[in-house]
């Protein structure tokens, strides 16, 4: 028994992925344990975790419960796209830039981005793309697939109206669809749809758990069976099937059979928009983004930043925006983390 290796009243800004798992995701786990369970995904909670996502998604959903958001990704890209295919998204997403380029080493497909205002493609972005090259141009790798993350990297979120009109542009090209919902619940807490309306129309969904409190939980929702190809082959060759799947499950059992990802989700929100308050109302601080998720982004005075980060405080400058650094919210993020952090860049600030 090892004893803290942290400090557990620490909290800091530079992802949501830094919080801890909810005590109900580690209560589930706990419950799932003890005794023999058959594995690979033929157990219990695996089942009952199918009825739950066919509640939030539609009678005809499927769900693969998978490690992580890039094995998500790449794992839902690969049974969408041909091998031949592009997969047309934002230059900001997180398949884009921060999955270290997986899709393209592991799924040998082609990622085709385009730079966006806000993060937020537009069915004029869709159609751009794909009149660009036609299907049979040897040359370029034409879109077959839309790919959209919904909350974006900028924090910005797609309504309902804006999902349908993307969804409706990538169809008018014969486009599958996938969704990238690794923040999928902030975005149902800050518009007040259901996830089955943010994702209407959409084929597949990379459905978050860490984020919003899972300890090693993430899913892949297929909302439309025929689009997809060999997605469970497809899992346990990309390293994203496993063993003791009820554990994974379980965790995410604990989140979404119940409102769970959604009251952790909407804290993480509103501790979003007091923070961008507190921002504002602090000299020397500017938010030039509209915040409507969990992240705000900051432009603080020369050398600010680095001085709160020198007192322990973690968050990142954002190379999208020059001088703008990103504070991520959390569903456990306390108001007394948000007075600490706003207190050293006032101090810092003076100084």
């Amino acid at each position: 028994m090892i004893s803290s290796l942290h400090d557990q009243d620490s909290y800091h800004f530079g992802s949501d992925n830094y919080a801890g798992a909810h005590p109900l995701v580690l209560e589930a786990i706990a419950t799932a344990n003890g005794g023999h369970v058959q594995g690979y995904g033929d157990d219990p909670y695996t089942e009952l975790l199918r009825d739950s996502m066919r509640e939030l998604f539609g009678e005809r959903a499927e769900v693969y419960p998978v490690f992580n958001g890039t094995g998500a990704n790449v794992v839902a890209l690969q049974a969408l796209t041909p091998r031949w295919g592009g997969v047309f998204t934002a230059a900001s997403a997180h398949i884009n830039t921060d999955e270290q380029a997986a899709p393209e080493r592991l799924a040998g497909l082609k990622v085709l981005s385009t730079a966006t205002q806000d993060g937020r493609l537009t069915p004029e972005d869709v159609s751009r793309a794909a009149t660009a090259t036609s299907p049979d141009d040897p040359h370029r790798a034409y879109p077959h697939v839309l790919s959209f993350s919904n909350s974006t990297e900028f924090g910005t979120v797609y309504s309902v109206d804006q999902t349908r009109a993307l969804v409706a542009a990538a169809r008018e090209h014969g486009m599958r669809i996938h969704l990238d919902g690794s923040r999928l619940a902030n975005a149902a807490a800050a518009t007040n749809a259901s996830l089955a309306e943010l994702s209407d129309g959409v084929d597949v969904i990379s459905l978050g758990g860490t984020k919003i409190g899972a300890m090693v939980a993430e899913a892949i929702v297929v909302r439309e069976p025929d689009a997809v190809s060999g997605i469970e082959i497809i899992r346990k060759f990309s390293m994203q099937l496993a063993s003791k799947q009820r554990f994974i499950s379980a965790q995410l059992l604990a989140l979404y059979d119940g409102n769970l990802w959604l009251e952790n989700a909407r804290h993480a929100n509103a501790q979003a928009q007091k923070l961008a308050e507190r921002l504002r109302a602090t000299l020397g601080c500017e938010v030039p983004l509209e915040v409507e998720a969990n992240a705000v982004f900051a432009r603080l005075a020369p050398g600010v930043a680095d001085a709160v980060r020198a007192t322990g405080i973690k968050f990142y400058d954002w190379p999208a925006l020059p001088g703008v650094v990103r504070l991520m919210t959390a569903w456990d993020t306390p108001d007394h983390a948000l007075d600490r952090l706003i207190s050293e860049i006032e101090r810092a600030s003076a100084s």
